[in-house]
């Protein structure tokens, strides 16, 4: 038992040296490692444990120029879901994707936190607070 909590907690670290440097404060790790077991439970099924995607059904999450424009929109498509195309780096998708209105605004910021600092993706920390105004203005469907 001691070995394997030995092994997750270097995993854990492993996985922290390679988060930015400028972004290894507290909260930002609190969000990271939340939003990872939270994309596991919730979005890996779909989008795979390496965000690549799933074929022509699911698009990937790694390194996502649609994630790079659209981060409102990807808040936004967690909680409520999303219909019709969307094209993917150059890839058109249009199979629906459920949304998940169980989440609440901290699981989402945890979330977008994960995916947009995973895979090559280089984005920020979102904290509950940014993900909360962005929740406001969505419209569910």
């Amino acid at each position: 038992m001691r070995c394997s909590f030995l092994v997750l907690v270097s995993a854990f670290v492993l996985a922290l040296a390679c988060v930015p440097g400028s972004q290894r404060d507290v909260k930002f790790q609190q969000y990271y490692a939340e939003g990872e077991v939270l994309y596991r439970q919730h979005c890996a099924n779909c989008h795979q444990q390496d965000g690549t995607g799933l074929g022509k059904l699911f698009p990937p999450l790694a390194k996502s120029d649609y994630m790079d424009k659209n981060r409102d929109a990807v808040i936004c498509l967690m909680k409520y879901g999303i219909k019709g195309e969307v094209v993917v780096n150059g890839v058109s998708y249009n199979h629906e994707m459920k949304g998940i209105t169980a989440l609440t605004d901290l699981e989402i910021a945890e979330i977008t936190t994960y995916i947009y600092n995973s895979w090559g993706n280089e984005g920020e920390w979102v904290d509950v607070n940014q993900a909360t105004k962005v929740l406001s203005a969505c419209k569910a469907e």
